[in-house]
């Protein structure tokens, strides 16, 4: 495993020998532009896994995206190699349709420490909800990003993070109804206390999320990522444009015909599967 490497794969030139805020924004905000977010591999009979090595060599050799377990937890081996002091932390996402966090642990983020401010980051939770940079931990106070305003509460044990985005407003009519499309401004994201985690914390829940027929992440395929004005995402066969803008977000959506779907992946977010992968798209929980 070469830091050198992972650099080149995100495109970073900056210095690298000294952890400071200015370097962990870069390489923050160069993460989610580079590497999707994505469960490709759940549905090309593939098995994710939170072996280090298998993840660097997925990520950055084959030139593949991860969901959360795989980019954070890479990630935090990004900032050990760059010197960063930070700490391994577990989050609940919360269902929006059940109105509670999910009862176990099941994302990954890191707590990062400097010059005694701490800041959470997290390359790895996909379309409209990606932070470009990392977050204070201050609670109440509002952080514009591209994406919106993020916003961590705190009361007194658990943090809960939130952001509200703007309107999305659909190109084409045809599209004005779908699921993928969030009417709500604000949204709760997860929950999270300060607990340090290792990465076999997580070891239960990732093999849950891609047996488990409930899961999110078997009965959608996902991949998305981060662009200079928005982010692109494919979801099962519909593929979205999302342009950020000053008081709406213009959303270009379209169906991809199966015998598509390969060269989009290769000329939208950079991946080439090797296995066969079948893309699905039942009803969850899951806005862009």
């Amino acid at each position: 495993m070469d830091l050198r490497e992972y650099l080149n794969r995100i495109g970073f030139t900056g210095q690298y020998d000294k952890a400071s805020l200015e370097s962990l924004f870069a390489i923050h905000k160069l993460h989610v532009m580079n590497i999707p977010f994505e469960n490709l591999s759940v549905h090309s009979g593939e098995k994710n896994t939170m072996d280090l090595h298998i993840i660097y060599d997925k990520i950055v050799k084959s030139n593949r995206g991860g969901w959360c377990c795989e980019n954070n937890l890479l990630f935090s081996w990004v900032l050990r190699e760059m010197g960063y002091k930070f700490t391994i932390l577990g989050a609940k996402v919360f269902n929006s349709l059940n109105k509670e966090f999910f009862p176990k642990d099941c994302h990954l983020i890191n707590l990062v420490e400097i010059d005694g401010k701490p800041y959470i980051a997290d390359v790895s939770f996909g379309v409209s909800h990606q932070m470009w940079h990392p977050l204070e931990l201050i609670s109440r106070k509002d952080q514009p990003q591209p994406p919106g305003v993020f916003r961590l509460i705190n009361d007194g044990v658990k943090w809960v993070l939130e952001k509200t985005g703007r309107k999305q407003v659909v190109q084409d009519k045809a599209f004005a109804n779908s699921s993928l499309i969030d009417k709500r401004l604000t949204k709760t994201m997860y929950s999270f206390t300060l607990t340090p985690c290792e990465a076999d914390h997580f070891l239960e829940t990732s093999e849950f999320l891609q047996t488990n027929p409930e899961s999110l992440f078997m009965l959608k395929s996902i991949c998305s990522l981060q662009t200079h004005t928005g982010f692109r995402a494919l979801i099962g066969w519909t593929y979205s444009e999302v342009t950020f803008k000053e008081d709406a977000d213009s959303v270009d959506m379209k169906e991809i015909p199966d015998s598509e779907i390969e060269a989009l992946l290769k000329e939208k977010f950079n991946l080439v599967l090797v296995n066969k992968f079948t893309p699905k798209n039942n009803k969850a929980d899951y806005c862009i």
